[in-house]
């Protein structure tokens, strides 16, 4: 996705992502409101996309969990509460930093969406047994929402760990980089 639509909207499809890229100076915070908005309202088209295509298996029970976030009992591997706040913050640092860096306008051009998927790989081989991965707070909202009870209960902290996250991963690297001030690449800009 961020190969076909990076250049319309920034491929900004995470609020962790949107609110770690104002953060660390990459986007107006004025246009952070509309693209939450946009951002949980395409979760929840895909959530309930996915429920449809879901519930047509025999045997289906939305109850068992819809690929939800959880801690605790509802944690693939049952990791604490505490462990999977930590992973959630941690992972999103990392993923807005990895996006932060191949963003930048020193980077190899065009390689960005290949560092950011390939990351985003690593993110959820690394963290689906600890929480089934969220690190995108509107990615946890569409499920939960059709799992409803215990899902919705935990849905506060694959909110707030990962906003914590992708803010930190754009401070700190806004605060270990300076951007570029008029040459990309060899090039000069205007």
């Amino acid at each position: 996705m961020a190969y076909a639509i990076g250049h319309i909207s920034g491929c900004h499809l995470n609020p962790a992502v949107t609110v770690g890229l104002a953060a660390g100076g990459r986007f107006p915070t004025g246009q952070i409101l509309p693209y939450l908005i946009a951002q949980v309202a395409g979760a929840i088209v895909a959530a309930w996309l996915l429920y449809v295509i879901a519930s047509g298996a025999p045997g289906f029970d939305v109850t068992k969990g819809f690929a939800s976030n959880g801690y605790d009992a509802h944690s693939p591997g049952q990791y604490s509460m505490i462990v999977c706040f930590i992973t959630e913050v941690v992972m999103t640092m990392m993923f807005l930093f990895i996006i932060m860096g191949s963003t930048h306008g020193r980077a190899p051009a065009g390689f960005a969406p290949l560092a950011i998927g390939l990351a985003l790989v690593m993110i959820h081989l690394v963290s689906i047994p600890v929480t089934n991965t969220s690190v995108n707070p509107a990615r946890s909202t569409g499920p939960a929402l059709f799992v409803g009870g215990w899902a919705l209960a935990q849905l506060w902290l694959f909110w707030v760990a990962p906003l914590i996250g992708g803010a930190l991963g754009g401070v700190i690297y806004r605060w270990l980089s300076e951007e570029p001030t008029g040459v990309v690449a060899g090039a000069k800009t205007a």
